[in-house]
């Protein structure tokens, strides 16, 4: 027999269903519950395809379990099938409440598999851990350290007790740990870079945005050269960070990774736009904000008067003298403790909110008050006095605080008539950084003065000009931002080189909230406790405060995720997800209340539960019966409330489940996945 699929003729044998049909000559169409071993079940309705037959108008079967009839004619296609599959796919969207990304990876600028990482440490695959961090971060030992870990702060281990120490893992294996090499840090093995293209690309700052941009373009085999003002490459990283965070040793065996694979170095080379515009391909401007930003108060003139930034690049002897730091972010952190180490008699943190609203982190407001800094809360300067043009104090103004303002920390209002005197010799500005963009003039710029990019594709307003990192957009952020940015960056900038279309719309992901009563029931496990130095000693020096992970714990710290996040998205084996982008879905219209349903975590050795994630398809339930002859899992309950589970409430682990593990093979959602890890 003979039927038309999209215009062409194929022939059939009787019995055959139009799925089977339409796979046996090539052509796609998407199912979600169909799986040739068990019987056709017709749930998921995704396979919907038009029919005509004997000249009838045309209606919409399901091609799974519509066996086929001689002449009939099929489309696969078209609008009203496109509007369908949208349908179905926004219903069980509307239900289905698993993340597909961990909240520690939508929490990274970078876009890090954290959870993939964390998983291949408590497995020992550290060369694999590694390699997973360096697709998206190129500097593990480096930012492993500096990092202020949002995506700690997003663990949903925190609910249970304290998150992972996501950050000092990603140190560990940076430092390239090794069971028969303890604490000694290993230099890193530089990746092979892809056959030339013939393609340049000029990188102009040699920051650690400029410098993620070249080593990922290198990577994908142009030619990259980094031209930089200053005598190292690193940008804040080598200027900015002080050696007690980030040893420079640490720092340049990570650097040297990326003149390794052949991007060109071009140091004390401080260029303008028109000198390399026409010279190559494409241009990356990965400036940064080397300006500081005034104080906007009298004297701020005077002898003595520094800017953060400065500070850290060219200390100044300070030694014996009153030092006031002005600023709460962790910039302002890193002058004072600086401050303490090259021997100041005094350092004073003047910020204009309370300790609560500081943007540093916490543990470095800590470790700063045990170095000794003094916390003014609550006072801002409104005056820098001096003799003979040079510092003797500052004029503070009392504060308190009124009503939140746009960032919904409350605003510092002055107290009328309040005001302290505070004797000082030297007073540096901490409270921001803005880029000097002079040389860069063809660029549209921002009212906040830096370069207008746009956010996917980082392309600016001159034709072949890309831009990145803390001299875009909004400005001044953490390292891990412009790292992100440089590898999305990298990616557009390929597909330009390359003549490709590089505007992309983003995925759809389905993202979960959780609270601290979805993990009442797992066992707390605080985090593994890190040796740090006395505030008595390190004070003294510029040696590292914190002792790295040996590899005993760094495994136990690691065996603490809870694996969140869903392991078929990231192994690209989610049907559900693959098919919601292919149609652009839009389930929020049908948004509501969504079936939530707790299994606990020992349910079954090797398999791991989340019935949050299942549509219903039924295939988990029939391999189990029709292949496998054990009927571990069924239906139960009606309507909305249905789902899939042992008989009479039993644990998986306690039916007459084999273990053979088809189940989570064919589940087209992640609803059953394999059990990484059984130590939690």
């Amino acid at each position: 027999m003979k039927l038309f699929i999209n215009s062409k003729e194929v022939a059939f044998k009787s019995g055959e269903t139009v799925l089977q049909i339409a796979r046996n000559n090539g052509v796609d169409i998407p199912s979600l519950c169909h799986y040739d071993a068990v019987k056709t079940y017709g749930s998921c309705g995704i396979c919907m395809v038009e029919c005509i037959t004997d000249n009838k108008s045309a209606r919409l079967i399901r091609a799974c379990s519509t066996v086929a009839t001689d002449g009939m004619v099929i489309n696969t296609e078209n609008e009203r099938i496109t509007a369908n599959r949208r349908l179905v796919l926004d219903l069980l969207l509307s239900d289905h409440s698993g993340d597909c990304k961990p909240p520690c990876a939508l929490a990274c600028p970078a876009e890090t598999d954290c959870q993939g990482y964390v998983k291949l440490i408590a497995d020992g695959s550290y060369s694999e851990a590694k390699k997973l961090i360096t697709e998206k971060i190129p500097f593990p030992a480096s930012i492993g350290r500096v990092c202020p870990r949002p995506c700690e702060d997003a663990c949903r281990r925190g609910l249970v007790e304290e998150p992972v120490a996501i950050a000092q893992l990603k140190q560990f294996i940076g430092d390239n740990v090794k069971e028969s090499d303890l604490n000694k840090a290993c230099k890193p093995c530089a990746p092979s870079p892809k056959q030339l293209t013939g393609k340049t690309v000029a990188v102009i700052g040699g920051g650690p945005g400029g410098l993620s941009a070249a080593f990922y373009l290198r990577l994908k085999g142009h030619s990259v050269t980094i031209f930089e003002a200053m005598p190292k490459m690193g940008g804040m990283l080598q200027y900015g960070i002080p050696e007690y965070r980030l040893p420079k040793s640490i720092l340049q065996k990570e650097i040297d990774v990326v003149s390794e694979i052949g991007v060109e170095f071009r140091n004390n080379e401080k260029i303008r736009l028109d000198d390399v515009k026409d010279k190559y391909d494409a241009i990356i401007v990965a400036l940064g904000a080397w300006k500081n930003t005034d104080m906007r108060c009298a004297g701020e003139e005077l002898s003595g008067v520094i800017g953060g930034i400065d500070f850290l690049r060219e200390p100044p002897d300070i030694s014996g003298k009153l030092v006031a730091v002005v600023g709460g972010g962790n910039t302002a952190m890193d002058v004072c403790r600086t401050a303490i180490r090259l021997g100041a008699k005094s350092v004073y943190c003047i910020y204009r909110r309370t300790r609560d609203e500081m943007p540093a982190q916490a543990c470095e407001i800590t470790e700063a008050e045990e170095e000794g800094v003094v916390f003014k809360f609550l006072t801002n300067p409104i005056e820098i006095k001096g003799e003979n043009n040079t510092v003797n104090s500052v004029l503070l103004q009392v504060m308190e605080l009124g009503e939140a303002d746009a960032s919904g920390r409350r605003a510092p209002v002055p107290i009328e008539g309040r005001t302290e005197l505070l004797k000082t010799d030297i007073v540096i500005s901490a409270i921001g950084q803005k880029p000097n963009l002079k040389g860069f003039d063809a660029l549209e710029k921002t009212n906040r003065g830096t370069i207008i990019a746009d956010p996917d594709t980082f392309l600016t307003n001159v034709d072949r000009v890309f831009a990145i990192g803390d001299a875009t957009n909004k400005g001044a952020d953490i390292a891990v931002s412009a790292i992100g940015e440089a590898g999305r960056c990298a990616k557009a900038a390929d597909g330009f080189l390359r003549g490709e279309d590089i505007n992309a719309t983003p995925a759809y992901l389905v993202k979960d909230k959780k609270n601290a009563e979805d993990f009442a029931a797992y066992e707390k496990q605080p985090r593994v406790k890190i040796k740090h130095r006395s505030p008595q000693e390190r004070a003294k020096d510029w040696g590292e405060i914190y002792t790295i992970f040996d590899e005993e714990s760094a495994r136990k710290e690691a065996n603490r995720c809870l694996e969140c996040g869903c392991s078929a998205y990231r192994d690209n084996d989610c049907g559900l997800i693959e098919y919601a982008n292919r149609y652009s879905v839009q389930p929020d219209k049908y948004a509501g209340e969504v079936n939530r349903v707790s299994i606990p975590r020992d349910d079954h050795p090797d398999i791991i539960r989340n019935p949050e994630k299942c549509i219903l398809c039924g295939l988990c339930v029939r391999v189990c019966d029709e292949v496998e002859g054990v009927t571990a899992l069924g239906f139960a309950g009606r309507g909305f409330d249905t789902i899939v589970k042992p008989a009479l409430d039993k644990r998986l682990k306690d039916t007459t489940c084999n273990s053979c593990g088809r189940c989570e093979e064919i589940c087209p959602t992640g609803a059953l996945t394999q059990k990484y890890n059984s130590k939690i």
